[in-house]
Parts: C-alpha cells; structure tokens; sequence
C-alpha cells in the first residue's frame, strides 16, 4: 500500500545528508511538497527490463477534486521543470514555471478544474531519481540508478494517478519534454485521457536534438568534480560542467529573433570591449547566469538521466514504425499546439503527430502560434497560445457537464 507523505517531507529520511549538500540535495530527500511512497512490494517495471523500488512520487496540486473526480488534469513538466508549475520554488523563491497559465480565471482554471502537477521520475525534487538514496547502500544510487523512459515516467504517474483514486483525467497537458509525456499517456492510457493538449513537441528525438544533449552530457562528464556520478558523498558539485550544459540547452530554447532583439551585440556595463575572456557582450553575461543559477536547484546526475530519457523516446519505433499504431483506438480529443520560430522542436514535428492521429480518425485540432520567443514561448506571455488553451478546455469542459 502506498503512502502519502505531507508537504514538510519525511523528516527523519536523510537529514544528514540534506544538510550538508546543495539546496536541491535537501529538497530531494526532504521534499517541500506532498509526496506518495510506493513500498518495495509495489516494484516498478522499467523498460529496461529493471524493478524499482521503493518508488517515490512527488507532487503539487491546485483546485478542488469534485465530487465526482471528474475535473483533474495533470501537468506534465519539461526537462528542467518540477511540481512547482503555479507555486513558489523552495530553493528560488521564484513564482512558479507556469503560474500564467494555472490559476483563479486563468487558462487552466483553478476555480474549475483539480490540478495535479508531479515531478517526474528521475528528477531532483522529491520523486525517486539518481539523487536518492539507494536503499541496498543507504547511498545516493548515482550511475547505480536504472536508465528510465518518457514511458517509465508516465507509468509512476499512473500510480499517483490511481493514489488520488482518479479513474479518468479531463486532460493531460505538456510542454516540450512535457508534451512528450502527453502523448505518451495518450498512448498508453487510452481510456483515462479525455483530452490531450501536447504543446511545442515531437513524436521522437532528432538527431539534432540528441546531438546537443550529448554535448551537456559531456560537459558534465568532463567535469572532475562529477567523480564518475559519486559527487554526493563527497560535498562537491559538477558546477561548471553542469553549467555549461546548461548554457548550450538554453539557447535551443530561444529563437534567432528573441537573441537579436534582447541582446544584440550590445556590452554588459562597460563602454568598450575589455580585450580579455570576460564576459563582454550581455548574451554571454546572461548565459553565465543562467548556468550559475541553474546549479543550485537541479541534480547533475538527473541532467543526465532525463536527457537520455528524451534521446530514447521514439514513439513511431515503439508502435511497429507506424506512428499511427499508437493512436489506434482512441477517443481522446486532441489539440496539438506549436510555435512558429521553434526551431526545437518545429511545427513540422507537430504536423507528423496531427497526421498520425487524421489517419485513426481521432479528434484533433491544431493550432501554430505566431510567436518570435522560440521553444520557450509555452513558457512565456503569449496572448494565443493563452486563448487556445482556454477556449480548448472550456468547450471540452462544457461538453462533460464540468460547471
């Protein structure tokens, strides 16, 4: 039987090691967050053939489950997300990832539907990931910790799913790596998805986007504080090398445009070029910054592992190579969204999705927002893409009968 665990964590599991390692350390052992605990008599089964156990789940929620559980949609976050979609993070401080979205009156309204957002397996936030402990060592498992799936996630979050004793979800939404989880439950779940928005995603990883996860990967290998992914007990952190992968990853986020326009080859707070590696021009300033701060709340192993998570995902592959097949069957209502200057993960990518579900006859609307942000735009204040996601859910919604 699975256990539920309040907001202020387990108190007596890994105080010692929280307390001397990073911010993120602490939040992995001593989540912040509700969270649910699936003993060693409930394994789960990896792809890969693996069994683990016990498995942690940690969560958010926003709204109020009706009565008849009808109203819960699940949030699915991307590769450097967490729970904290409309909350306050515990490590920044900052307001939550995707608090223009989810609220009072907001696109995914909260006065309306019962949100569940959790952190993914393999993540650094509480849910059972590289950073946990290892309970064959009492250890962090490290590179011990088995090589997971977009599909491994979605199978931990049908086990939270089932906790909340929720048959049936009115959506599943996704940005990104998000989006990935969408389909995959689509996929998988075919009766408990009444509807599916998988927004700025692909139905596999190019090899564009393998390419620069294996050069974050690499950043961080090359690190010599990454110790062979035995940092934890040390008190040392692949600072450097998780930062710069960091660094890379971000600017696939953003689009040629939102570069020019936000930065230019303008100075940071100098008059004249130094004639030295400093950080002369604000892009580089801004990409350093990003990289520090990134370090501080997420786990370089969990870089790691969620990054070949990604690499692996093929759903046309998994489903006989016919993209189609994965579809066969379904009745959930889909709206595919994608954004014009996403170079990431383009609107083509979006395109061969909505073809493969045209093709099983399912219900699917598409919609490419006009957007200069590049992939991060689902992130970002975007009028449309607000509008679309509203209008969807709201006529969805007015169709079952959800007041």
């Amino acid at each position: 039987m699975a256990t539920s665990i309040a907001a202020s964590g387990d108190q007596d599991r890994g105080q010692a090691q929280a307390a001397a390692s990073t911010p993120h350390r602490s939040e992995t052992l001593n989540p912040s967050s509700p969270c649910v605990v699936f003993p060693n008599d409930a394994p789960l089964q990896l792809e890969s053939g693996q069994l683990l156990a016990p498995l942690t789940i940690a969560y958010e929620t926003y709204g109020t489950l009706n009565a008849r559980k009808s109203n819960a949609i699940l949030v699915c976050h991307a590769l450097t997300g967490d729970q904290y979609a409309a909350s306050h993070h515990p490590i920044t401080g900052k307001p939550g990832w995707w608090e223009t979205m989810i609220g009072p009156g907001k696109p995914i309204d909260t006065d309306r539907f019962f949100v569940v957002c959790p952190n993914i397996l393999g993540g650094c936030m509480g849910s059972t990931g590289p950073a946990s402990l290892n309970p064959k060592t009492g250890k962090p498992y490290g590179l011990d910790f088995p090589v997971i799936t977009i599909g491994d996630m979605v199978d931990a979050q049908v086990r939270l799913i089932d906790h909340l004793g929720i048959d049936e979800l009115f959506s599943v939404i996704g940005g990104s790596m998000g989006g990935m989880q969408v389909l995959e439950w689509a996929a998988r779940q075919k009766k408990r998805v009444a509807t599916a928005v998988p927004i700025a995603a692909a139905p596999w990883h190019s090899a564009q986007n393998i390419a620069f996860h294996e050069v974050g990967r690499q950043a961080v290998m090359a690190d010599p504080d990454w110790r062979g992914g035995n940092y934890y007990d040390a008190g040392v952190v692949p600072k450097n090398g998780l930062s710069v992968a960091r660094m890379a990853a971000h600017i696939t986020y953003l689009s040629e445009e939102a570069l020019q326009g936000k930065f230019g080859r303008n100075l940071q707070d100098r008059a004249a070029r130094s004639f030295s590696f400093d950080a002369d021009f604000k892009i580089e300033s801004y990409l350093r910054h990003q990289g520090s701060t990134f370090v501080d709340r997420f786990d370089a192993n969990s870089y790691l592992y969620i990054t070949r998570a990604m690499d692996y995902f093929d759903l046309e592959t998994a489903h006989g190579g016919k993209l189609a097949n994965a579809f066969v069957g379904t009745a959930t209502q889909f709206c595919v969204v994608s954004f014009t200057s996403d170079w990431l993960y383009p609107t083509r990518d979006s395109k061969v999705i909505v073809n493969a579900l045209n093709a099983v006859a399912a219900n699917v609307s598409f919609v490419e927002i006009e957007s200069d942000k590049g992939h991060d735009a689902f992130l970002l204040e975007e009028p449309e893409f607000h509008a679309t996601v509203r209008g969807f859910l709201g006529a969805a919604a007015a169709k079952r009968g959800l007041a």
